[in-house]
């Protein structure tokens, strides 16, 4: 049963991730901890949300990692550029794609 909802997840990361202009796999890390993002929104670390270096505020990119996916909003700046990392996620991000014991992991990433 486990197996078939693990398909099930990365069957619908592929047929979303389909309609995304653009796509990468990188470095992904996650971040808890802040008072205001670099949009001037006031850190949410439970809300589904990113960083990234140059993508526009409210970008809305597609993560996926060990069959799990989900959508997160830009709304910050991020991860630092020696880190080597495309993305920072929220921690309520990477909770729900069970990346919170690996700490940087390597993902898959799409958006328009």
């Amino acid at each position: 049963m486990k197996i078939i909802k693990i398909l099930i997840l990365a069957f619908g990361f592929l047929v979303a991730s389909s309609s995304y202009a653009q796509s990468q796999r990188g470095r992904v890390s996650y971040y808890s901890e802040g008072p205001l993002t670099a949009s001037g929104e006031r850190f949410n670390k439970r809300a589904l949300t990113c960083a990234h270096r140059t993508l526009p505020f409210g970008t809305m990119v597609r993560v996926g990692y060990r069959g799990r996916a989900i959508s997160c909003r830009v709304n910050d700046r991020g991860p630092a550029l020696w880190t080597g990392r495309s993305l920072d996620l929220s921690l309520g991000a990477a909770k729900v794609l069970g990346m919170t014991t690996a700490g940087v992991v390597v993902a898959t990433m799409a958006w328009d």
